[in-house]
């Protein structure tokens, strides 16, 4: 089995990641022989509503209004950190990037950061859902329920894949499965399949790629729904907030996509493309 790229890494200049490292980073690719790394460290400019028991961790960026405003992405810091670890490590193809929140709600700051054209690998995501102001996913299952939630989620990625704003892989299609609650039983794609179909050929149409995110397993059945929809790249992301995790479970992902029809590029780090149908 090829060994994959990893197109989804945080590192210390993600101000979620404080265990983040750049430079492990880059040395636990080398170790297992990754043919490259994307840091894609997070520029969010969503204002979200917190909980009491997120105050109390970060409360030191809640504003009086009860909203939690993530701090700024150090552009400048992150790209000289990528280049020393280009020039530390050499036989590491490394590239430069950035994962966008909620980016179609916020594009005079996102081409704001983008206008300088650093950045090789673009995430685009969903984190919040619009609920009396912005809330972030994880905390409205009590609110909308998990299938109001789901459903929800996926008509937001339709507007984010119909949007022009300027991403070129859509993050963790089934971000909500990190936070699906216990007592709602074992997640049936199959139950959402209608809200996945479309959301997937809205991707297809807009020509990004869909990531295969291995932070929770991605259902098999989405990814065959992807090449079903006319999707024409794969990339893969262990979605890493810390070196120990790159490239979870990519041996999985890796048979997953090719039994739905996806084969390597002609070089390692390419991203995988549509082959014969599966």
């Amino acid at each position: 089995m090829q060994v994959l790229p990893d197109g989804h890494v945080h590192t210390e200049w993600s101000w979620d990641a404080v265990a983040g490292s750049m430079e492990r980073s880059c040395a636990r690719a080398v170790e297992l022989g990754l043919p490259s790394i994307a840091f894609t460290d997070h520029a969010d400019y969503t204002r979200w509503a917190v909980t009491r028991e997120m105050r109390a961790v970060r409360g030191g960026r809640v504003a009086a209004d009860g909203r939690f405003s993530p701090p700024p992405f150090d552009a400048q810091g992150y790209l000289a950190c990528v280049q020393r670890c280009r020039d530390r490590y050499p036989g590491l193809r490394i590239l430069s990037g950035t994962e966008l929140g909620e980016p179609h709600w916020h594009e005079d700051r996102v081409k704001e950061l983008l206008r300088g054209g650093e950045f090789d690998r673009v995430l685009g995501s969903v984190h919040n859902l619009e609920f009396d102001g912005p809330q972030i996913v994880d905390h409205l299952f009590d609110r909308l329920g998990p299938t109001g939630l789901m459903r929800a989620y996926l008509g937001e990625v339709v507007r984010l894949a119909d949007s022009s704003a300027p991403f070129a892989v859509l993050a963790h299609i089934d971000y909500p499965l990190r936070y699906w609650p216990g007592e709602a039983g074992r997640f049936d794609p199959a139950a959402y399949e209608d809200e996945y179909r479309t959301a997937l050929r809205a991707l297809a149409r807009s020509g990004r790629a869909l990531e295969v995110n291995t932070v929770v397993p991605l259902p098999a059945v989405i990814v065959r729904w992807w090449y079903e929809a006319g999707g024409e790249a794969l990339t893969f992301g262990s979605d890493a907030h810390r070196p120990s995790v790159i490239a979870r479970d990519f041996a999985h992902a890796a048979s997953m996509a090719e039994a739905a029809g996806f084969r390597p590029g002609r070089y390692p780090h390419d991203t995988w493309r549509r082959g014969a149908s599966a």
